[in-house]
């Protein structure tokens, strides 16, 4: 019986430390002596090995910066095996992010646009679907999956050892000890904000805002366990960044340098901003990543965008309901790992049809941290006789989690059989007039320099055939998306460029709906 399986890339890791590799050996084998602990068997599996993947009946990674290949290793072992838990062990040079395209790149590298080529993440690995860069292929993820990264490009092993040491050692908190939170958001984005608050901790009494305030959090606020973050980010910066809202101002509103050392070991962290889980190389900048130096701290986990992300003002979407879903989940006992994917499935539902931003917003969205970590303890539920010593609470504890697992399988794949989603469709391009409406939006919104994108909406087909059985012609109406974006006119230059974007679902010709989402 195997209840978490650590997949890695010792060929990797060896290339990276040497024989610092030893002493990673020896923190994965108290990691899974902890586990055992707890009831859950943990197996190790190195998918460079030809004679480990050969008695899994998987095919082993010959290239560890191949995509493909570790997306058909990965699936292999899980299939294979059947885990509760997949934690891949390594960041992206061990193990590398998947490769989806971005739908809203068009190609120009334009940073006041989406510059992005690619929304890498961890979603495809989380999915039954084969490999394939397309994001409308992993819509429904049925896999409870998160990251266990080491830093990109580094050579001392103590970052990862230490990180092996917090996974091994986490332990439950009661829920009032992670219902204090800390939270900041740019001023622009406040509404949004508190409506995440609300819904996740009840309150938003405790948001700051940035401006006024400022990256320097006191002890006492970096010491709450929950973190929720609503700023800009940047590709390679260890910052994050408010916005004024009269003037466009971007004043610093997280650092690197300022939390290191001063976060506290169970904290849980959801990052709305652009870059906010990105694993990049220190060496391009002058310290780790937020994220990296939260895990570092002893965080259990933070969830975060690889690439840039988007969200509205003054409603949650996007990035906002990403992050407002992990946290509902993990404050009612769930473990990160299964919290993630539950979240996962909840966006993958949010809409009748998945938008261009709806899918980045899914691909890019990655777990790091070890996903069997449960931070909220459950009470044990009144019983006449409960099980008695260790073997037979992780037996009932197994089926429990068993249980869940194959329902959220279940949900997972009837999500991927049945949601609709926007696929890049240049020939979709709308009518003069929708044309029209949608530029003016733009030019309200101050956007300079407008790029226009169009989408077709797929179904599976199956479902299409079912329903429009059901239903009649009027299932058959033609929806496309259209997406208008570029940087808005601000006052002041900013480290990050303030893209907006217009997104627009037209039905037969007919504009139903419009939305403003801004890059965070």
């Amino acid at each position: 019986m195997t209840d978490k399986v650590i997949v890695t890339n010792f060929s990797a890791l060896k290339a990276k430390y040497g024989r610092g590799l030893t002493a990673i050996r020896a923190a994965i084998r108290r990691l899974i002596a902890a586990d055992r602990k707890r009831g859950i068997q943990t197996r190790l599996v190195a998918i460079d090995s030809k004679s480990a993947m050969k008695r899994l009946g998987a095919p082993r990674v010959s290239d560890a910066a191949d995509p493909e290949q570790n997306k058909k290793a990965i699936d292999g072992v899980y299939r294979k095996l059947l885990p509760d838990y997949l934690t891949l062990l390594g960041a992206v040079d061990v193990i590398p992010h998947q490769d989806l395209i971005n739908p809203v790149y068009d190609g120009s590298d334009d940073p006041d646009a989406d510059p992005d080529p690619c929304a890498y993440g961890d979603l495809p690995y989380a999915c039954e679907g084969p490999y394939s860069r397309q994001p409308q292929d992993f819509l429904g993820a049925t896999r409870v999956v998160g990251r266990l990264p080491d830093v990109t490009g580094a050579s001392d092993p103590d970052y990862l050892v230490g990180l092996l040491r917090t996974a091994a050692g986490w332990r439950e908190r009661d829920e009032a000890d992670y219902l204090p939170y800390l939270a900041f958001s740019a001023q622009i984005w406040q509404r949004s904000t508190q409506q995440s608050l609300r819904k996740a901790f009840g309150s938003a009494a405790d948001l700051e805002l940035v401006p006024p305030n400022d990256s320097r959090w006191t002890a006492a606020q970096l010491k709450r366990l929950s973190h929720f973050i609503n700023c800009h980010g940047a590709e390679a910066d260890f910052h994050f960044y408010g916005e004024e809202r009269r003037t466009g101002r971007q004043p610093t509103s997280h650092v690197s340098t300022w939390i290191d050392g001063k976060i506290v070991e169970g904290t849980i962290v959801a990052a709305e901003c652009c870059y906010g889980s990105e694993l990049y190389d220190p060496a391009k900048s002058d310290h780790e990543g937020i994220c990296s130096t939260y895990l570092a701290g002893g965080a259990y986990a933070v969830i975060g965008a690889t690439t840039i992300a988007y969200g509205e003002a003054s409603r949650n979407t996007d990035a906002d309901l990403m992050c407002q879903y992990f946290f509902r989940r993990v404050l009612t006992g769930a473990s990160v790992g299964r919290a993630f994917l539950e979240a996962r499935q909840e966006f993958a539902q949010s809409a009748p049809e998945l938008d261009p931003m709806d899918l980045k917003t899914l691909a890019q969205f990655t777990l790091l941290g070890d996903p069997s970590i449960q931070p909220v303890a459950v009470p044990a539920p009144s019983a006449i006789r409960q099980p008695k010593g260790r073997a037979a609470v992780a037996s009932a504890a197994r089926v429990e989690r068993r249980g869940r697992r194959e329902a959220l399988a279940f949900k997972g794949e009837t999500i991927a059989s049945t949601q609709a989603a926007a696929v890049r469709q240049p020939a979709a391009r709308p009518s003069g007039r929708v044309r029209s409406d949608l530029m003016k939006l733009a030019r309200a919104a101050k956007i300079m320099r407008p790029k226009m994108l169009s989408f077709t909406v797929t179904r599976p087909q199956a479902f299409a055939m079912r329903r429009s059985a059901r239903a009649g012609a009027s299932v058959r109406a033609r929806t496309t998306f259209h997406v208008v974006l570029g940087a808005r006119r601000t006052r002041v230059k900013t480290p990050v460029p303030p893209v907006v974007a217009i997104v627009a679902k037209v039905v037969n010709g007919r504009v139903v709906s419009t939305r403003e989402v801004h890059r965070h």
